[in-house]
């Protein structure tokens, strides 16, 4: 593996542990077992090497979501499929963790790949929805935007108490309340 993937390895796992404002490039460097000039060969500096990391996670989030998404199975198995996809609920989501950084909030560079991401999962989620919709797998006044958000909303949140409780128990019960909510829907 070349320094510069290295470097930006090192930097998705820090931010997701850390947040940015808690990573110093040092940790950067001492992570990805690179000399101390690297970084800057590779990236004009902290934040360059963050938007990098940023959106690596980015897309991979997406290509895992994709996978979930477009697979087999009807509109409200593969909401349930995202809904119930196995997590690290302790650790919380690489993506939404970025929301909790002030500096983040603050530099668009850093906040672009994660809202865009976050935005993308709800119109995909939103498609498949209203496929749904259209299936009759959901009553015909969904709207499928605001379910989507509430999906999305659920496993965020579910990061959250699950996090605050150190018990991924609180993840599973809000997953486990929406995927039986769209199950119950899609068997009226």
């Amino acid at each position: 593996m070349d320094t510069r993937t290295r470097l930006v390895e090192a930097t998705q796992e820090l931010l997701w542990e850390r947040g940015y404002a808690a990573t110093s490039p040092k940790d950067i460097l001492q992570r990805a077992g690179a000399g101390q000039g690297s970084m800057y060969h590779h990236f004009a500096g902290k934040q360059d090497l963050a938007s990098a990391a940023l959106e690596e996670s980015a897309a991979v989030m997406r290509a895992d979501v994709d996978v979930l998404l477009a697979g087999e199975g009807s509109s409200s198995e593969r909401v349930i499929a995202y809904l119930e996809r196995q997590r690290d609920s302790l650790r919380g989501c690489r993506m939404g963790r970025m929301t909790y950084d002030a500096d983040v909030l603050a530099i668009p560079e850093l906040l672009r790949p994660v809202a865009e991401t976050l935005q993308w999962v709800v119109a995909t989620i939103a498609t498949v929805i209203s496929r749904g919709i259209e299936d009759h797998e959901f009553p015909a006044g969904t709207d499928a935007h605001q379910l989507a958000s509430m999906v999305v909303a659920t496993v965020q949140g579910g990061y959250v108490l699950a996090r605050a409780q150190q018990d991924a128990a609180a993840f599973d019960a809000a997953v486990d309340g929406a995927a039986g909510l769209l199950r119950s829907w899609s068997q009226q």
